[in-house]
């Protein structure tokens, strides 16, 4: 009898203080969705595309100016003495790995801009999602990409794209 009074005391509380914690209000974000649809995110993303798209084609032109180098001087060969096609053969090699710096610098730069862009963006939206949190007595916020399954009403994204667009319309980047 004394251990039936003990597990029923227990469970008793175990059973409160678990009801006590369900009254917490939990919603729901779809973080990529805000980032990518929201004004400043497609600016961004529109932004870095042509940016990625021009250094492409300029890549591709300068690799086809070293290609048609490179078989200039292959065709040359037997034409320059030994010491002569060794020096052009140093200079091409040269600006090859001058071409390769220039290229690694370029998608570097993009993909610093990209990290800027998309941080700048997270630092507008959580003053977003504390104010929100704060007036609507919201216990949690999950990201959509971790949640299984929950009800669409408890879906915030759209709201937080309004306010985001309204605080942040577009994104200065150069």
């Amino acid at each position: 009898m004394k251990y039936f009074v003990k597990i029923f005391v227990i469970t008793f509380f175990i059973l409160v203080c678990t009801n006590a914690q369900a009254e917490g209000k939990i919603v729901y974000i779809d973080m990529k969705y805000v980032l990518n649809n929201s004004k400043a995110g497609k600016g961004a993303q529109d932004f870095l595309a042509k940016t990625l798209k021009a250094n492409n084609k300029e890549f591709a032109e300068k690799e086809k100016a070293l290609k048609k180098e490179e078989n200039d001087l292959l065709g040359q060969k037997t034409i320059l003495s030994k010491e002569e096609y060794v020096k052009k053969t140093d200079a091409l090699r040269k600006k090859v790995i001058d071409y390769q710096s220039y290229r690694r610098a370029a998608v570097e730069n993009i993909a610093i801009t990209k990290t800027e862009a998309r941080q700048n963006l997270m630092n507008k939206i959580n003053p977003i999602l504390n104010t929100y949190s704060k007036e609507n007595n919201i216990t949690l916020i999950i990201d959509k990409k971790n949640l299984v399954m929950g009800n669409t009403d408890l879906d915030i994204t759209n709201i937080v794209i309004e306010k985001l667009n309204q605080v942040l319309p577009s994104l200065n980047l150069k």
